[in-house]
C-alpha cells in the first residue's frame, strides 16, 4: 500500500517518526481526539505499565500457534531490534527491555506509552501538506514501527481510510515509478516464468504465510492499467486485512504479476519500472497465472489467495477456474456482491419482505453488477428452495444497449444467465425507466458509472409500486454515482432505503411523525466490512475452499450488525468504526458454514458460538505492544529471529 516514495522515506529507517517538526498551524482538517480508543482491543490496559498487566492475562486458547496473549519471544538486540518494524517499540521500550535488549544509549531516556506515541504521530500526520504526503508518511511509519502504524490508523480509521486506500492510494499507484524509493512484495515477470517458484520461495517456509494478495495491475481502483505499480494495491489490501481482520502483518505476502501494460503513458516513460511491452494475453498469460498458483500452493499450502483488480476479461474467468481447487477469493467479484447482499438483507428486514419475493434491477452489467446479481440469485434460491436458474428470473440486468436479452450482442457467459427472452421484450422499450415501469422492482442497484442516471422520474416511478424501495447507487468515485442520497430521499419522501459506494453526509428532511424533521444516516457499501472476516474465518479454519454458503453466511453476519435493524434512520450496514467486531461475527459465520460444508482442515475448532468468538479473537493480531522476552538465537524460532518475510537467509531457499 502506500508508496514508500516520498521525501519522508529519505530518512534512515532507524530514525524514529518523532523527528518530524510539528506546528499547530499545520493541522489541516485533522480531528483532535482519536476516534477509537485503546479499550476496544483485547487485553489492552490503561495502567501505567500495560505490558506487565497484559502479560498476566491468559486465555484458554493461548496455546494456539497464532495466539497473541502473553510475551513475544525475540532474539534481536540493539540497533537490529530498533530496525525491525515488527518488534520495534521506539520510545515505549520498558526499563527492563532496554536492559535485556542492549538498548541503553540508543534511545532518549524517557519511556513513553503507545498512546503518547500515537498523539505525536498524529500531529506529524496532520502537518503533512496534502493527502499524498500523508500517504507516504504512513508508509514511512509502517516501515519503522508496525504497531504504531496500525494503532494510529485504527484510532483514526474514518479519517485516514481515504488516505491509505482509495482515492489517495490510486494517486500513489499512478506515481509509483516516479516516486519509487524502496521495494516491498514480490515482483513476478511473465518473461521469466522459470524463476517464479524460486522468487516466491525466498519468503519463508510452508507454515509462514497465511494470506497472499495478487494482482496483475490491469484494473486498479477505477484508474485502469497501472502495470507493476499494482503491487501497491496488493499491499493496501493486506493493510486492511490486518487493521480490519487481525491477520498477522508478518504472515502475509503481496504479489504483482507483471504481464506488461497497455498504458501508453507508462510505455513511453523512461522511468517506468515494469515491463515496457504491451500486455500479454491468451495462452502465455494463463500459463503464467497457473505457474504462480502452483508454486504458491506448493510453497505455502496453508495460504489463502486473494485476487485483486484483475481486468474484466480475466477476473471472473480465473476465479471460476480456481475456486473449485483452492481457497481463493476475488474482492471485485465476490466482496462487492457480499456487502451489497448484506445491505439488501438489512433493507428487507425493515420493509418486512422476503428474499424469495423480491424483484431486482441492476443498472450496469460489468464484473461488479453481475457479481451482485449472482449473490442475490443464490440467496433467493436458498430462501425459496428453488434452483439458481429459477431465481435468476427475478433479476434484470441493464447495460449500455438496454436490457440484456437473448438477442443482445457479445454477452459473456456470466451475463447470458440473466438475458431475458427477446420475444417477451420485442415490442417494449428496454431503457431504465421503461424496465422500471414494466418490472416494478423492489431493489435498484447501480454499477454503471453513469452519473445521475437514477433520475427523479425513474425513482418516483419505482416508489409508486414499492413502499420502501431499496436503492443502491454504488459506482465510484462520487462523481460517477447514479444518484446522491439527498435526491433519493427527497423523491421518495424519506422512504427509500439507501446505501452508496462512497461515504455521504446524513440527510435531513420532514419525514418524521407529523412532518417533524429527522436525520437519516446513509450506509456505505464498503467491502472492508466483509472481505476481512471472510479471509479471517478461512485462514483460521484452514478452509480448503471458499464456498457459496460461506459467502452467504458472511453477508448474513454483516446484515445482522446493521444499525438500521434497530432504528430505520440509521445506516443499513455497520461502519468501519466497528469493523473488527464485524470481522469476528463474519468469521464465526464463515467458519460454521465451512464446518457444515466439510471444507475445514483445522482440528479442534470450537462449536459453541461464545467459545468460537474467543478462539477467533485470541488469534487476531492487535496493534498493542506485547512484552518482549529475550531468547538465545540457538533456541529461537524463525519468528523470534525476525526471519519471517525477511530475505537473504539461504536456509529459506531450496
Amino acid at each position: 500500500m502506500f508508496s514508500a516514495q516520498s521525501l519522508i522515506s529519505r530518512i534512515p529507517k532507524r530514525a524514529l517518526v518523532t523527528r518530524f517538526p510539528v506546528h499547530s498551524s499545520h493541522f489541516r482538517g485533522c480531528t483532535a481526539v482519536p476516534q477509537r480508543q485503546a479499550h476496544q482491543f483485547r487485553n489492552m490496559s490503561h495502567s501505567q505499565n500495560p505490558q506487565d498487566e497484559q502479560a498476566q492475562k491468559g486465555s484458554k486458547f493461548s496455546h494456539l500457534p497464532l495466539s497473541t496473549s502473553g510475551p513475544l519471544e525475540c532474539a534481536l538486540k540493539g540497533t537490529v531490534l530498533l530496525n525491525h518494524p515488527y518488534f520495534n517499540k521506539g520510545s515505549a521500550f520498558t526499563k527492563e527491555e532496554r536492559r535485556d535488549f542492549a538498548l541503553h544509549g540508543l534511545l532518549p531516556p524517557r519511556i513513553q506509552s503507545l498512546e503518547q506515541q500515537v498523539q505525536r504521530a498524529y500531529e506529524q500526520y496532520c502537518s503533512q501538506p496534502n493527502d499524498l504526503a500523508k500517504n507516504t508518511f504512513m508508509t514511512s511509519m509502517k516501515e519503522q514501527n508496525e504497531v504504531l502504524f496500525y494503532r494510529l490508523l485504527h484510532d483514526h480509521l474514518d479519517e485516514m481510510f481515504s488516505v491509505v486506500y482509495t482515492p489517495t492510494e490510486g494517486e500513489a499507484i499512478q506515481n509509483y515509478s516516479r516516486l519509487f524509493r524502496r521495494p516491498e512484495g514480490v515482483f513476478l515477470n511473465i518473461n521469466d516464468m522459470d524463476s517464479v517458484k524460486r522468487d516466491l520461495a525466498q519468503w519463508g517456509k510452508p507454515e509462514d504465510i497465511d494470506y497472499i494478495v495478487v494482482t496483475d495491475g490491469e484494473e486498479i481502483l477505477g484508474i485502469g492499467d497501472q502495470g507493476c505499480g499494482g503491487i501497491l494495491i496488493s499491499i493496501a489490501k493486506l493493510v486492511l486485512m490486518t487493521i480490519c481482520g487481525g491477520i498477522h502483518p508478518n504472515r502475509v505476502l503481496p504479489v504483482v504479476l507483471d504481464c506488461g501494460t497497455n498504458n501508453e503513458e507508462l510505455l513511453k516513460d523512461d522511468l517506468y519500472l515494469g515491463l515496457r511491452q504491451k500486455r500479454v494475453r491468451g495462452e502465455k498469460y494463463d500459463e503464467f497465472v497457473e505457474t504462480f498458483i502452483k508454486a504458491a500452493r506448493e510453497l505455502y499450502p496453508r495460504a489463502y489467495i486473494h485476487f485483486e483488480d484483475f481486468g474484466l476479461d480475466n477476473a471472473r474467468r480465473l476465479l471460476e477456474r480456481y475456486r473449485p481447487q483452492i481457497p481463493c477469493f476475488n474482492d471485485d467479484v465476490q466482496g462487492t456482491g457480499c456487502v451489497t447482499l448484506a445491505a439488501i438483507m438489512a433493507g428487507l428486514h425493515i420493509s418486512k419482505q422476503k428474499l424469495s419475493d423480491i424483484r431486482m434491477v441492476v443498472f450496469g452489467a460489468g464484473t461488479a453488477g453481475v457479481g451482485i446479481a449472482d449473490h442475490v440469485r443464490d440467496a433467493i434460491a436458498a430462501d425459496a428452495d428453488i434452483s439458481p436458474e429459477e431465481a435468476g428470473n427475478q433479476i434484470w440486468l441493464i447495460d449500455k444497449p438496454g436490457l440484456l436479452t437473448t438477442k443482445s450482442e457479445s454477452l459473456s457467459d456470466a451475463q447470458k444467465k440473466y438475458a431475458k427472452s427477446h420475444d417477451d421484450w420485442a415490442d417494449k422499450k428496454t431503457d431504465l425507466l421503461a424496465v422500471i415501469k414494466e418490472v416494478k422492482p423492489h431493489i435498484l442497484v447501480g454499477t454503471s458509472t453513469k452519473p445521475k442516471s437514477f433520475t427523479e422520474e425513474v425513482v418516483r416511478e419505482m416508489a409508486k409500486h414499492v413502499e420502501r424501495p431499496i436503492i443502491l447507487p454504488l459506482s465510484n468515485p462520487t462523481k460517477l454515482h447514479e444518484a446522491v442520497p439527498e435526491g433519493l430521499l427527497n423523491w421518495t419522501d424519506g422512504k427509500a432505503l439507501v446505501a452508496t459506494g462512497s461515504p455521504f453526509d446524513p440527510v435531513k428532511g420532514p419525514w418524521g411523525k407529523d412532518g417533524k424533521e429527522i436525520e437519516i444516516d446513509v450506509a456505505e457499501c464498503n467491502n472492508s466490512v466483509v472481505f476481512p472476516g471472510i479471509g479471517l474465518g478461512s485462514v483460521l479454519s484452514r478452509a480448503n475452499r471458499v464456498t457459496d454458503k460461506m459467502l452467504m453466511a458472511a453477508s448474513k453476519g454483516v446484515a445482522e450488525m446493521g444499525p438500521a435493524l434497530k432504528d430505520d434512520t440509521a445506516p443499513l450496514l455497520p461502519g468501519v468504526d466497528v469493523v473488527r467486531d464485524v470481522s469476528v461475527r463474519v468469521a464465526r459465520k464463515v467458519i460454521l458454514a465451512a464446518v457444515e460444508e466439510g471444507v475445514i482442515e483445522e482440528k479442534d475448532v470450537p462449536t459453541k458460538e461464545e467459545d468460537l468468538d474467543e478462539w477467533i479473537r485470541e488469534q487476531m493480531w492487535d496493534p498493542v505492544y506485547r512484552p518482549l522476552k529475550y531468547v538465545e538465537g540457538n533456541k529461537a524460532s524463525r519468528g523470534a529471529k525476525g526471519d519471517l518475510r525477511v530475505l537473504g537467509n539461504p536456509n529459506d531457499v531450496e
